[in-house]
């Protein structure tokens, strides 16, 4: 009995200590060709687009947050969840400077989730001293701040307020032209544009409202899916990507610019179908969360073929939305858009799920959004895509006919990061504390940010190994 008893618990032991291993290495950094440089907690927000801007000689990193009401060490005093402003000019240290406060409210009903940035000596009526924040505020309204000195922000300008939806705008520096993500009254959807002149950020100049036939005041039948988000390639592309949907009746939209800009722009079916050049409808379990144009890209298996050692290709991301897998895995698609009337997918890329258990690590598992920013070294090169619990992954998309992964990081937990739950079959919750590795950007050094939708933070990296003699530094 006694031998037994003594076995049971040398049997016990044992099995916890495998446990605490097996707990130790999920509380690690998971990484391949990628290292971290840097870090910064956020003061715990709920993190969700990153941008990194040069001003002078310092890097300063703009952070849009998830909606909650969490303490400011450097005020002393609680603050709606709303943007972050940090000092990453030395990346190993990057110093929290300021917290701009966002919509009271949780999670998506709250916060200032969309950050964009200007010089003043870009805009062409901006002031050249001045550097300049477009942010939402919640679901509510835009804004414009003076963000010249970022430690002391201040309130410029309300573009519009008294919106039902806002989201991911796009901001010309070059002309001041911006495409913001709009819920305004009569229109169908949470979500379509408003373009405006913000040339001068003083003096907004509205130009029109934009968005998918069936959406706009008036029309009839079921509404096409909400807009997501734009990226506009500018007068020198002169075309617009726009994503609709995030992880189901996703449609890539490909827009002339001039057209929209300058067309008949009372929102007639005419009218809208107007500024369209091309239009590729997704499969209904995929959304289109964000439309990257990836143009001019050299093909050297077709270099001694008489056509085709060129293409132009729109990266395709989806978002996952449900916890644990409890729904279609949303993923990378590549559609070829040479022929801009005809796109089509040419390619898709997923990260295997038995790769790290994804599925039962709890939160979501897929993908969401890919870095905007295309510096040298990594254009045509290299993408990293967010794939919350999966970290960020780094692929080589020189052939986008087989995009491949070439490296991976997912940050450790700390005693910051949140649950996330699932509902069982018996009406009960079953919680996980899991990385949700959200949204990211690279900066002009090569430097890549992923905050984290948890409350984790941001965690800044720089590529390696392989990944590296990819990159052109």
């Amino acid at each position: 009995m006694g031998k037994r008893f003594i076995g049971s618990v040398a049997g016990l032991t044992a099995l916890g200590v495998a446990l605490a291993g097996q707990a130790l290495a999920q509380n690690k950094a998971e990484k391949r060709n990628m290292e971290l440089v840097g870090y910064n907690d956020l003061q715990g927000r709920s993190a969700y687009q990153p941008v990194i801007h040069k001003q002078g000689s310092r890097w300063i990193a703009y952070v849009g947050h998830h909606g909650d009401n969490l303490l400011n060490p450097l005020t002393g005093n609680k603050e709606h969840n709303g943007t972050s402003i940090v000092d990453v000019t030395d990346p190993k240290k990057p110093g929290y400077l300021a917290h701009i406060p966002g919509e009271p409210g949780l999670a998506e009903a709250g916060g200032a989730q969309m950050v964009r940035v200007c010089d003043g000596s870009e805009l062409p009526k901006g002031d050249r001293s001045k550097v300049y924040l477009l942010r939402t505020f919640g679901n509510a309204a835009h804004e414009i701040w003076d963000v010249s000195d970022p430690a002391k922000p201040s309130l410029l300008t309300t573009i519009i307020k008294g919106l039902k939806g806002t989201h991911k705008n796009w901001w010309e520096c070059d002309t001041g032209i911006a495409y913001l993500v709009s819920g305004i009254e009569g229109w169908r959807v949470r979500r379509m544009t408003q373009v405006y002149d913000l040339a001068d950020p003083a003096k907004p100049v509205f130009i029109r409202n934009f968005g998918l036939p069936g959406q706009q005041p008036g029309a009839t039948g079921p509404a096409p899916a909400d807009l997501h988000g734009p990226i506009s390639t500018g007068p020198k592309g002169n075309r617009i990507y726009f994503g609709y949907s995030t992880n189901k009746d996703g449609v890539l939209q490909i827009v002339d610019r001039e057209k929209l800009l300058n067309g008949p722009k009372e929102p007639t079916n005419e009218n809208l179908l107007y500024p369209q050049v091309g239009r590729l409808d997704l499969q209904p379990t995929n959304g289109a969360h964000t439309t990257l144009p990836l143009m001019r890209m050299p093909l050297p298996e077709f270099s001694k073929d008489a056509q085709g050692a060129m293409g132009d290709f729109v990266m395709i991301v989806n978002e996952q939305i449900v916890n644990e897998c409890r729904e279609t895995r949303q993923r990378v698609w590549i559609a070829d858009v040479t022929a801009e009337a005809l796109p089509f997918n040419v390619s898709n890329f997923n990260v295997p799920e038995a790769s790290g258990n994804f599925c039962s690590r709890g939160g979501r598992f897929g993908a969401h959004s890919p870095n905007e920013n295309q510096p040298p070294m990594y254009a045509k090169r290299l993408v990293f895509v967010a794939w919350f619990n999966a970290g960020v992954r780094a692929i080589d998309i020189r052939d986008p006919y087989q995009p491949r992964e070439v490296g991976y990081y997912i940050p450790a937990k700390t005693g910051k990061t949140d649950k996330r739950c699932v509902k069982m079959p018996d009406g009960a919750e079953r919680c996980k504390v899991a990385i949700q590795t959200n949204n990211l950007e690279v900066d002009d050094r090569g430097y890549i940010y992923i905050v984290d939708r948890a409350n984790t933070g941001m965690h800044i990296l720089q590529v390696t190994g392989a990944a590296r003699e990819i990159a052109k530094f």
